[in-house]
């Protein structure tokens, strides 16, 4: 198995493809090895430098303290997901996302479908997702993941980007911010 890597627009956190499915169920972001039962996420929270884990449907994200380089746990991170996968296991998560769907009203839904289809696949591409949390009083709260949160550019992305669409799609849409 080759485990390929893409940079990401956040220096800290770098895009792993391993080329076979990671999550079946939904993208999940992991800051703490506390209580995970998962032995690969567990393994990787265990490298020294690794601040934190995000999953996607096909790749992992990992991000990173400044003070390590890449050149330190790289390898470590790519050895550990060739030996998860070689045990024959076909996946790294299996569950359902945590989504609160339910209870949403029509704007809310309408948010939700641009998210999900013009929004997510790019920030997808860069190693993150975006998940919409709430809207009130015009505002849209979103919680930015895997190399989204704490990169550089994601203000300018979530002004720029994120907000101008669904104030373009949705009129009642004011402001997006980050939560």
């Amino acid at each position: 198995m080759f485990v390929q890597t893409e940079v990401t627009p956040n220096p800290n956190s770098l895009k792993f493809l391993p080329g076979k499915p990671v999550s079946n169920g939904g993208s999940f972001e992991i800051t703490k090895k506390d209580n995970v039962k998962n032995e690969l996420i567990r393994n990787l929270m265990s490298v020294n430098g690794v601040e934190g884990i995000f999953l996607s449907k096909d790749f992992i994200s990992i991000n990173k303290y400044d003070e390590i380089t890449w050149d330190e746990i790289k390898h470590i991170v790519i050895s550990l997901i060739n030996d998860f996968y070689s045990s024959g296991k076909e996946f790294v998560i299996d569950r359902s996302p945590f989504e609160n769907d339910v209870n949403l009203g029509e704007i809310e839904k309408k948010i939700v479908k641009i998210l999900d289809q013009k929004i997510r696949p790019a920030v997808a591409k860069d190693g993150g997702d975006i998940k919409f949390k709430e809207f009130k009083n015009g505002i849209v709260m979103v919680q930015l993941q895997g190399s989204c949160s704490g990169c550089p550019s994601s203000t300018m992305t979530l002004k720029q980007g994120v907000q101008n669409l669904l104030c373009h799609y949705i009129p009642e849409v004011k402001e997006v911010i980050a939560i």
